[in-house]
């Protein structure tokens, strides 16, 4: 069955939303592009009222996010004001469930809520859903990350969402590794997507922004509620470049995958690898080099292309040892590098980190 409307969003491919999503409407003299609305204040007797409650660069980017990932998106200063609304829709004292492999800065954010008796902290192995089944007996809300960071672990969102909605959790995705591009968990049973759109969204390394998509408007406004109260507001700018990266996301996205899966395959058996992992789709590969941290911290350091950095989802190429942040899980390995594939050649790419890796025989 087709959709009535064949420009509605539910009957476009993800490609195309990408692109015409957010946009004013087709009349003569209108802009190819919501312009940057750079105010603190609009004349009184609309919907806006004031810049901390609204403005229309922030809705054309919500718009198109929103209709990427079939729900109702909002939003943020930054990944961490996304998550950090997120763990606020659980009552005080609530059990949050997450993966004991996550980014560093949610497990901070659990560990604070921990000590000051906010919320309680259970870590699992998001791959057993068993495991996260029975842990989610009596919580407030399962919160993972699929792929996790930086192990790279993939979760059965369906299952673990419907485990978690039957003891009456709410379940939150981070997917900002997959992007809406290649998984949309909203439609696998989650009831809120989060993003740091600093990474694949906007896409250029320029930009520090978040997003979160609920999958109810009840959801969404107690994210629009927090937002308000506590002023994690995006800046306009953000925003509009943000919404320009989103424009270029499916091509972007594109060809870095296609890069990480020829370097997966270059890499495979490489003598000064332990483990190459990949979870078959995206643009994050993890490697673990042989010898543990001296070894790794003399890989990143050894590269002309490769950059050591520790954001990721730019049209660069970045790569860094994960246990050097002390927040790091010791289930990861002490060696294990994570690669953010760019959208350079993958010959040069390849050529460039075979090199580094071949130096390290020196410190055996």
């Amino acid at each position: 069955m087709h959709d009535a409307n064949p420009t509605a969003p539910s009957a476009l491919h993800p490609d195309t939303v990408a692109i015409v999503s957010g946009r004013p409407p087709h009349e003569p003299d209108q802009p190819m592009s919501v312009p940057v609305h750079l105010t603190s204040t609009y004349v009184a007797g609309g919907d806006l009222e004031y810049g901390r409650y609204g403005n229309p660069s922030w809705t054309a980017f919500e718009d198109t996010l929103g209709a990427l990932e079939g729900g109702r998106c909002v939003a943020f200063a930054s990944g961490m004001a996304a998550i950090a609304a997120a763990f606020d829709l659980v009552e005080p004292g609530g059990t949050i469930v997450a993966p004991r492999h996550s980014y560093t800065g949610t497990v901070a954010a659990l560990i604070e809520r921990e000590e000051h008796g906010r919320a309680k902290a259970v870590f699992v192995d998001i791959t057993d859903t068993a495991a996260v089944a029975a842990a989610s007996t009596d919580a407030a809300m399962v919160w993972f990350e699929s792929p996790t960071n930086p192990a790279l672990e993939v979760a059965d969102i369906a299952a673990i969402a419907r485990a978690a909605h039957e003891h009456g959790a709410l379940v939150a995705v981070d997917n900002t590794f997959a992007t809406p591009l290649l998984q949309r968990p909203l439609e696998l049973g989650a009831d809120l997507v989060v993003h740091s759109a600093t990474k694949y969204i906007s896409g250029h390394s320029d930009v520090l922004m978040g997003a979160a998509v609920a999958a109810s408007d009840d959801l969404a406004a107690a994210l629009v509620q927090r937002r308000s109260l506590y002023g994690a507001i995006p800046a306009p700018l953000e925003t509009f470049l943000a919404l320009r990266g989103l424009r270029t996301l499916p091509v972007r996205l594109e060809r870095a995958q296609a890069t990480a899966q020829e370097l997966v395959r270059r890499f495979a058996g490489h003598p000064a690898l332990d483990e190459v992992r990949y979870p078959g789709f995206g643009a994050i590969v993890s490697i673990v080099v042989r010898g543990g941290a001296e070894p790794a911290d003399a890989l990143v350091q050894r590269t002309s292309l490769w950059v050591h950095a520790t954001s990721l989802g730019g049209v660069e190429s970045t790569f860094e040892r994960r246990r050097r942040w002390p927040l790091e899980q010791p289930t990861i390995p002490e060696g294990l590098v994570r690669l953010s594939v760019g959208l350079e050649h993958v010959d040069d790419l390849h050529r460039d980190l075979v090199a580094a890796l071949d130096t390290l025989d020196s410190l055996g």
